[in-house]
């Protein structure tokens, strides 16, 4: 059991019950998955792009990432339908925890001038959506290895209701909010 699983079976849930009065211990909010994302535009005319995005979060997750294919054509970008542009991976249980802690504790503060992540990428629902610009702030990329630097998609999915709620959950998680 990784170290924020554990906390968040114990401490969160009490501290959650505390200030949003849940009627009901299972009414308390949690993270249900992460969902990482990286495509190129490049893949367009080079397939070979590919294998190397999901070589690369499957080096960051520990986990199979799948190939994402474009749903339409697109005639200016010289884009067919079913062309693999992408891949992705969902995170979840104990994976979940462990990014979630690898994350917050060693890639985030590796970025250059980092003050914190904004608060602004919620989606109203209670989702945390959060972009990078390199792959390489995780220490499991090899920078020598590495063709072309690429940026990072990833989507934090809560059970909560709202988006404060869905804040505070994150922050006891460790996230590191900016203060605005």
């Amino acid at each position: 059991m990784s170290r924020l699983s554990e906390l968040y079976s114990k401490n969160i849930k009490k501290s959650m019950m505390d200030k949003f009065k849940y009627p009901n211990i299972n009414k308390v909010p949690k993270l249900e998955k992460i969902i990482l994302n990286c495509c190129s535009k490049d893949a367009v005319a080079n397939a070979k792009l590919v294998d190397a995005i999901v070589s690369d979060l499957a080096a960051i997750t520990g986990q199979k990432p799948f190939v994402t294919k474009a749903k339409k054509s697109i005639a200016t970008f010289k884009l067919r339908a079913g062309q693999p542009i992408g891949a992705a991976v969902t995170l979840r249980g104990e994976r979940m925890f462990e990014f979630l802690d690898r994350l917050v504790s060693i890639a985030l503060p590796r970025v250059r001038d980092f003050r914190g992540v904004s608060a602004k990428g919620f989606d109203g629902k209670g989702n945390y959506n959060l972009g990078l610009k390199e792959q390489i702030m995780f220490p499991e990329i090899n920078y020598d290895q590495l063709d072309k630097v690429r940026g990072l998609g990833i989507s934090l999915v809560t059970t909560a209701n709202s988006n404060e709620e869905a804040k505070e959950l994150l922050a006891l998680l460790g996230m590191p909010f900016r203060s605005n």
